[in-house]
């Protein structure tokens, strides 16, 4: 009976030592992990995700814009033989969802407008970066005129008498963007 006491007391000292070691080493593992998340945290900030305190005010007032995706549309191209044909989807991003109301009237003759525009191309033409941004960019300019908007024409010599400017209200439409762009 007198080694029962005895192994008691060499149990509690191992166990108490067992204790101390899980706890330093879940601390260890918690301190290291906190400061690892920190450490990100601080490099992210510094790679530029953090904006100036005026553009961030600045775009905290700007609205969201509004997305109108169109159906796409397949188009016969201006290539010889006319066996090339491209299947497209037009995506317009306009200033807010008010605007957008007044761009869906007058859908029929936008659409009308791109499949135009578009059978005007070859296949060559879009399949090239260039081509492709031409046509968003005549499609921008052609449907802000649709809709009433007067797009001013870039001028490669400067005129020899400035007229005075009339303040003009922009158009709603602010990019043209493709969904689709199959060439066949």
């Amino acid at each position: 009976m007198s080694d029962a006491p005895a192994a008691d007391a060499k149990e509690k000292p191992k166990s108490k030592k067992m204790l101390i070691i899980i706890i330093a080493a879940v601390l260890l593992l918690g301190g290291g992990g906190a400061g690892y998340f920190l450490l990100m945290k601080k490099n992210a900030d510094e790679d530029g995700d953090e904006k100036p305190a005026a553009s961030a005010s600045h775009d905290a007032k700007k609205v969201a814009p509004t997305y109108l995706p169109l159906e796409n549309m397949v188009v016969n191209l201006a290539d010889q033989g006319g066996d090339r044909f491209a299947q497209i989807g037009v995506t317009f991003e306009i200033e807010d969802a008010h605007a957008a109301d007044q761009v869906k009237a007058y859908l029929p003759k936008i659409r009308d407008m791109i499949l135009r525009q578009s059978s005007q191309r070859t296949s060559e033409e879009l399949l090239t970066t260039d081509g492709k941004e031409k046509l968003a960019g005549e499609i921008l300019k052609e449907s802000s005129r649709i809709l009433g908007y007067e797009v001013e024409e870039e001028e490669e010599a400067p005129k020899a008498k400035k007229k005075k400017k009339v303040k003009r209200p922009e158009s709603p439409l602010t990019a043209v963007l493709f969904s689709n762009f199959i060439v066949q």
